[in-house]
Parts: structure tokens; C-alpha cells; sequence
């Protein structure tokens, strides 16, 4: 992965994650990334932000939403991701003010998306690595996402990962193998809090 980023500047990723979420629980209004930013945090990069609630130090998905291609500058995506996966994630309700105590912020920050070429789609899974590569399944006007860690946190296989993200994208679990079907697969570098407004930290998947 040639572009990378710094523990710090991982820091102030996730700072803006959570100050994003702070200040539109309170007032509704929309932080803008400071004019000082490291120039490296305004470069246009997909992203994600996840946020997890914490309890007994058992992590539970709380939220997670983001814009896999590098359209909007990375630090306006956070903020932008961050908002978005408090309050927008269909599968949740919106996060309010008084969880902000009890979750972790988590954001993951995307290599391009690359086509995977095969010549059939049976060599799919061998042209992935749980652990370092995040997918993206399409067909028609469908369209699921899954980040890195998921596979690892659920511990699936390469066949598994690309069942389940059919099954995210709407589809048949075994569609990756029909005509049609297109796979990308990305990187992520991706920095957490280790406890609500705890340290911050860079997270490694360690690769089966």
C-alpha cells in the first residue's frame, strides 16, 4: 500500500469522528475539518467510520456507513462518515447523546477499490487474504460492501467472505460465481479508540 498514514495523524482521524458526532447530537450542525489540517488528511480517499458500543468489553456494532471511492477529501469523508453512521444506518436507530460515553469510534481508511481479475470466477477466493483485503460485490443495480476486519471478526474463510458479501448486496450468497457478478477488493489502514474516548490506536487484523 503505498499511501499511508501516522499514528497521529490516525488520531486526529478518529478526534473528528467523535467531535463530528458530538457536535450534531447537540446542536444539528456540521463541523468543517480546520484549515491547518496535515495536508496528507485533505487528499481525496474513501472511507469508513464504525462505531461500536462497548459493554463488559464486549464490542457490538452500533453503527457503520462511509464512502468506499476517494471523491471527497479525507477529512471532510470522516466527518461526513461519521455523522452518517450515528444517525443515517438503516439498521439501527440513531445513536443519542447519552451513548456517546459508551461506544467506540473506528475508522477505516480505503485503498482505491480494484477489479479482481480471474478467468473464472471459481479462482475468486484465491485471490483474496482475510485480513488484509476488504470486497465489493456488484451486480446490476446491486451493490454490498464489506470491510477487512468483518471476516476476521467473524472469522469466515475467503469463500465465506464472498457469500456473505452477495448476501449484503442483496444477492443469492453463491452469486459471486454466476455471469455478471463483478468483484473488487481494497485495503483499509484503520485506526480505534481502545475504550470510549480512550487511547487511540492502529488496528491490525493479522492476515490468516
Amino acid at each position: 500500500m503505498s499511501f499511508d498514514l501516522s499514528l497521529d495523524e490516525g488520531k486526529i482521524l478518529v478526534g473528528l469522528a467523535r467531535s463530528a458526532v458530538e457536535e450534531y447530537l447537540k446542536t444539528k450542525k456540521r463541523i468543517r475539518a480546520s484549515e491547518d489540517m496535515p495536508e496528507k488528511l485533505m487528499q481525496p480517499c474513501g472511507v469508513f467510520v464504525t462505531i461500536n458500543s462497548v459493554e463488559d468489553g464486549e464490542k457490538e456494532l452500533r453503527g457503520c456507513i462511509g464512502l468506499p471511492y476517494p471523491t471527497t477529501p479525507l477529512a471532510q469523508a470522516v466527518i461526513e462518515s461519521a455523522i452518517s453512521s450515528a444517525t443515517q444506518d438503516p439498521r439501527f436507530y440513531p445513536l443519542s447523546q447519552s451513548e456517546l460515553e459508551k461506544v467506540v469510534f473506528e475508522v477505516s481508511v480505503l485503498t482505491p477499490p480494484q477489479p479482481i481479475e480471474v478467468e473464472k470466477p471459481s479462482e475468486y477466493p484465491s485471490k483474496i487474504k482475510v485480513g488484509v483485503d476488504g470486497l465489493i460485490v456488484e451486480k446490476g443495480i446491486y451493490k454490498g460492501l464489506l470491510l477487512p476486519q468483518v471476516p476476521v471478526e467473524w472469522d469466515w474463510d475467503e469463500e465465506e467472505f464472498l457469500c456473505q458479501c452477495c448476501v449484503k448486496a442483496g444477492l443469492p450468497p453463491d452469486c459471486w460465481l454466476t455471469k455478471g457478478t463483478k468483484v473488487y477488493k481494497f485495503q483499509a489502514i484503520i485506526f480505534e479508540e481502545e475504550k470510549p474516548r480512550g487511547e487511540i490506536r492502529r488496528k491490525t487484523l493479522g492476515g490468516k
